[in-house]
Formats: C-alpha cells, sequence, structure tokens
C-alpha cells in the first residue's frame, strides 16, 4: 500500500457514552393515582366516562387518583382494559426528555477531509464534540479486496447508504451483497467488514456509525 496516505480506513471518532457510576439518577416516589390521572386526562375522558369504560364507581376512581386507596390488582386489571393500556405503564417513571439545543450544518463539500488508502472520506457534523453518531461520506477508492490486509471491525453499529455508483459489500459472516444509489445497510460494525466500488466511477456512500 502507499504511504501517501493514514492506512485507517475510518477516521477517528469519539461516540459519547453514558455510564451508569457517572450519571445520578434521581428516583421520583411512584405517584399511580397521578400517573392514572395523566393516562384518562390524555384520553379525554371525565370521572365518569372513565368509570363507564372500567365498570368501577366514579368514587373508586376518584379516591385512586387522589392517592386515598389503592386499586387492588382486580381493579388494575379493569383500568388497564378500559383505558386501554398495559399494566407497566402505570409504574413505569416518566421520561425525563430535556433538550439539548445541539446542532451542526455541513454545507456541501465543506465537511473536514479525512484520505486513506481506501477511501477519501469528509468527516461532517465536525463542531460538535461528545456525538452519539458519527456521520460521514466517503468515496470508495478500493476495487479489489484485496486492497485491504485484514477485515474492518470497531465498536458500535453502522448505516451505510450509497449516494452513487455500486458497491461491493462484503461482511464476514454473510455472503458479498452489490448494493447500488438508493440501497442501504445497517450491520453490527464488530463484524468484519469492508467494501469496494464496482462501478465505473468511484462510488459515494454515507456512514453513521453509533456506539
Amino acid at each position: 500500500m502507499s504511504d501517501e496516505h493514514p492506512v485507517d480506513v475510518y477516521p477517528s471518532m469519539t461516540v459519547a457514552k453514558e455510564h451508569g457510576a457517572e450519571k445520578e439518577e434521581k428516583i421520583e416516589p411512584l405517584q399511580l393515582g397521578k400517573r392514572l390521572k395523566d393516562f384518562r386526562m390524555s384520553l379525554g375522558l371525565t370521572l365518569e366516562e372513565a368509570s363507564k369504560r372500567t365498570g368501577l364507581a366514579r368514587s373508586t376512581l376518584s379516591k385512586i387518583e387522589n392517592e386515598q386507596i389503592s386499586p387492588t390488582f382486580q381493579a388494575m386489571q379493569k383500568l388497564a382494559v378500559g383505558l386501554n393500556i398495559d399494566i407497566p405503564q402505570l409504574f413505569a417513571p416518566p421520561k425525563q426528555i430535556v433538550a439539548t439545543g445541539r446542532r451542526d450544518i455541513t454545507r456541501r463539500e465543506e465537511g473536514k477531509p479525512h484520505p486513506t488508502t481506501t477511501y477519501e472520506h469528509e468527516l461532517l457534523a465536525t463542531q460538535l464534540t461528545k456525538k452519539k453518531m458519527m456521520p460521514f461520506k466517503s468515496r470508495v477508492r478500493a476495487r479489489r479486496f484485496e486492497d485491504y490486509s485484514d477485515w474492518i471491525r470497531h465498536d458500535g453499529e453502522e448505516f451505510l447508504l450509497v449516494l452513487s455508483g455500486e458497491i461491493t459489500f462484503f461482511s464476514e459472516f454473510y455472503e458479498p451483497v452489490n448494493l447500488s444509489e438508493g440501497d442501504s445497510v445497517y450491520y453490527d460494525a464488530t463484524m468484519g467488514h469492508m467494501l469496494v466500488s464496482v462501478s465505473e466511477e468511484d462510488a459515494l456512500i454515507l456512514w453513521v456509525t453509533a456506539s
């Protein structure tokens, strides 16, 4: 292989991971009555309408929602059927969604170049740090399986979309497959894989790597 470019076939990347030991989670006390009321309100039901659906007395529903009594298992079953919900939904803590407001636009052909012996990468969204995904476009220079010294493998999962041209996608546990413009493949990146251009022009692909 030529020494003109780095031999690594993937750009260096740092993908953000959450470590349980580093992330403190505040456990809120279970408020079953409030959860039940929220479900009822989201369906636009009054207590009377919920009573008819579930077969539970209006007063019973009111007491459950106000945490004055705890529902029996039979009452829980009636609630689940009448309100069309799964019992675990009432006990699962609501997910906290916090918007970070992060955004990064990469204009056409303004990504960060990263050429190698087999690919010509263009890294996208390079201004963002600690990304959970690594997107990049690549022009596939490799033309033969023998252009690689070994399988490519790394942590995470990967999505590949052919933007133009045609490639042969080789993977460790599957037969080679040809992919043309508009075709895509999603795969476990710890499985050995590699690809070569088989069209007259070098194929152009979009890669998204996540870990």
